[in-house]
């Protein structure tokens, strides 16, 4: 048994397609009457469009619309595809530099030893130089709760372990049954400093 044909539900038009990708409006997609050209290879001024358009393909460039919202637009006359990858490299730069630091949790009882200190001491050292807060807290369990000025001097002591990279944002806090602290990294310009 034979199908139908499929009823066309819009032809593809690449033209199209290309025109709703695209961030900036581009040479032909550009439809006002006058634009203001910038740039480095052109003689700033205000341009009526066809013009401006015949003098980026003189130079085998692309007439790019950087500031639509200005009057009149400000466009540019560049190699687009240049200047989206400049604008991509930008934004992972950006972000790259921009990173969030994150809160890393290490946990106490009042009865930790010493070699569990250090052990998580170091760890804490190693998240307070990657960039990221610590947040250090003792939890009591059952009557633990009757050694609380052992659960606060084991976290001065943390805090105090760590002041080289980290500095304290605060006493120790006790709320409910857990006591905390918070260690922020310290800035690496300041650690040169000193």
């Amino acid at each position: 048994m034979a199908f139908p044909p499929r009823p066309n539900r819009g032809a593809f038009n690449p033209r199209f397609k290309k025109e709703q990708q695209q961030e900036h409006r581009t040479n032909h997609m550009i439809r006002v009457p006058e634009v203001r050209l910038v740039g480095d290879n052109v003689e700033v001024g205000i341009y009526p469009t066809a013009e401006a358009l015949k003098m980026a393909q003189a130079q085998a460039l692309d007439l790019v619309e950087i500031s639509p919202t200005a009057n009149p637009p400000v466009c540019k006359v560049i190699d687009y595809n240049k200047f989206l990858y400049d604008e991509k490299k930008k934004k992972k730069e950006l972000k790259a530099k921009s990173k969030t630091s994150e809160v890393k949790e290490i946990r106490f009882t009042p009865n930790t030893d010493d070699h569990d200190f250090e052990f998580k001491s170091k760890h804490a050292e190693k998240f307070l130089q990657e960039g990221n807060k610590v947040k250090a807290h003792v939890q009591f369990k059952g009557r633990a709760i009757m050694f609380k000025e052992r659960g606060e001097l084991l976290l001065l002591k943390f805090a105090d372990r760590l002041k080289e990279v980290g500095a304290l944002e605060g006493m120790p806090k006790l709320e409910g049954k857990k006591m905390q602290i918070m260690l922020a990294p310290k800035a690496k310009s300041k650690k040169k400093a000193e």
